[in-house]
C-alpha cells in the first residue's frame, strides 16, 4: 500500500491509512481518519438520494446570478472529521462573503464525496495533496499502484493535477498548512532518552509497542517504514486506532510507548505527549488545498477568494481550530467565523 493511502487512514480514521480507508474513530480528540471498507450498494444509493437536491450542474445551470446580487449557489463538501468540517465552514463563509450562496454538505468519507465532486453535485472540497493524489492513483491504477506522491509538495501537486484533470477536477494552489501522519511519545519518555526526532528513537534502541490501526503492521509508512528508515524496534501493534483517546491513553499509562496520530492533533498536551520529528521525511507532503469541479472552477472569483485563505492558513491554525472544536466543544461554524474575522478575510 502506498503512502498517500497511509496518510488517508490517519485522516479518515481520526487522514485514514489507504485508498480503502474508514471514517475516523468517534470520540477521537482529533478524530483522525478507523480503516475504511468498501461501500455497500445501499450507501451508494443513499448518497445519490442525499445529493439529488444539489443537482449535477454547473454554477450557471444552478441558477446563475441570484436576487440581491448573488453570484450563484455553491455546495462545499466536507468529510466527517473535525478538521474537514471546520475547513468546509471556512470555505463556505469566505465564498458567501465573496457574493455566492454557499452551503456545506457533510459526507462520511472520500469514497462518498469525491465521486460527488466529479459529478458536480459538490462544487469544492478542502483536500490534502498526497492523500488525494494516492486515492486517485489507486482509483485509476488499482489497489497497489506505484506511488505518485512524495515529500516534495511541488511534484506531488503536479502528479495530483495529472490524475484530477481527466476527471473534471481542478486543483487550486496548495498552501503552507499541512496535516500528516506523526508519531508521539510521552514527554517523560522523550526527556529520559533525549528524544526529539524519530532518528533519536532509533538510536536509543528502545523497544516500542505502537498504538495505531491494525493496518500499521504492513503499511510501508508505519511499522515497516519506522523499522527500515529509522531502525526503530517495533515489537508490536496495539490496535487502538489512529490518534484515538484510547490509543493516547495507552501511551500515557505506559502500556504502549508510542502512538500514531497526526501533526494537527490538538489534544496531545492533555495526555502529556509530544511529537517526534520525522527528520528523514518518511511521510509525504500533505498540504491543504482546494479542489473544485471544473464546471464551477470557471469562475475566477472562487479561486481568488479561496486563494486568500490558502495564503494565510498555517499548520498552527489547523491545530488551534481543531482544539476549539474538540477540546472546547465550540461549533465548527462559530470557530470558522471567528477565524476568518481574526485574519481579516471577511467583512465584519
Amino acid at each position: 500500500m502506498n503512502q498517500g493511502q497511509d496518510q488517508d487512514q490517519a485522516k479518515d480514521s481520526h487522514k485514514t491509512f489507504g485508498a480503502a480507508r474508514a471514517v475516523r474513530a468517534a470520540g477521537a480528540a482529533r478524530t483522525r481518519r478507523a480503516a475504511r471498507t468498501a461501500l455497500a450498494a445501499g450507501a451508494v444509493f443513499a448518497l445519490a438520494g442525499g445529493l439529488a437536491a444539489c443537482g449535477g450542474k454547473s454554477l450557471e445551470e444552478k441558477g446563475g446570478a441570484k436576487s440581491g446580487g448573488g453570484k450563484g449557489d455553491i455546495v462545499v463538501g466536507s468529510a466527517g472529521f473535525t478538521e474537514s468540517k471546520v475547513l468546509a465552514e471556512i470555505y463556505s463563509k469566505i465564498l458567501n462573503d465573496a457574493g455566492y450562496h454557499a452551503t456545506v454538505k457533510t459526507l462520511a468519507n472520500r469514497e462518498l464525496y469525491e465521486p460527488a465532486l466529479e459529478k458536480g453535485q459538490i462544487d469544492v472540497v478542502p483536500e490534502y495533496a498526497s492523500t488525494l493524489a494516492e486515492f486517485l492513483n489507486a482509483k485509476k491504477n488499482g489497489p497497489n499502484p506505484k506511488p505518485v506522491a512524495s515529500s516534495d509538495i511541488g511534484k506531488t501537486v503536479e502528479a495530483l493535477k495529472a490524475l484530477a484533470t481527466p476527471r473534471g477536477l481542478k486543483v487550486l494552489p496548495a498552501g503552507k498548512a499541512t496535516d500528516q501522519n506523526a508519531f508521539a511519545v510521552t514527554k517523560e519518555f522523550a526527556d529520559r532518552y533525549h528524544l526529539k526526532t524519530l532518528s533519536d528513537l532509533g538510536r536509543s534502541q528502545q523497544k516500542i509497542k505502537l498504538a495505531a490501526g491494525e493496518e500499521c503492521e504492513t503499511r510501508p509508512y508505519c511499522k515497516p517504514g519506522l523499522e527500515k528508515t529509522y531502525g526503530i524496534d517495533v515489537t508490536g501493534i496495539d490496535p487502538k486506532g489512529v490518534g484515538t483517546p484510547q490509543a493516547k491513553q495507552a501511551v500515557k499509562d505506559g502500556t504502549d510507548q508510542m502512538v500514531l496520530t497526526t501533526t494537527t492533533d490538538a489534544t496531545l498536551d492533555n495526555f502529556g505527549l509530544v511529537l517526534l520529528k520525522d527528520d528523514k521525511k518518511l511521510q509525504n507532503a500533505d498540504n491543504v488545498l482546494p479542489v473544485v469541479n471544473a464546471g464551477s472552477a470557471g469562475d475566477k472569483e472562487i479561486e481568488t477568494a479561496l486563494g486568500k485563505l490558502t495564503d494565510k492558513l498555517t499548520t498552527g491554525d489547523l491545530i488551534e481550530l481543531n482544539r476549539k472544536v474538540d477540546a472546547e466543544r465550540q461549533k465548527p461554524a462559530d470557530v470558522a467565523s471567528a477565524f476568518l474575522e481574526s485574519k481579516g478575510l471577511v467583512k465584519k
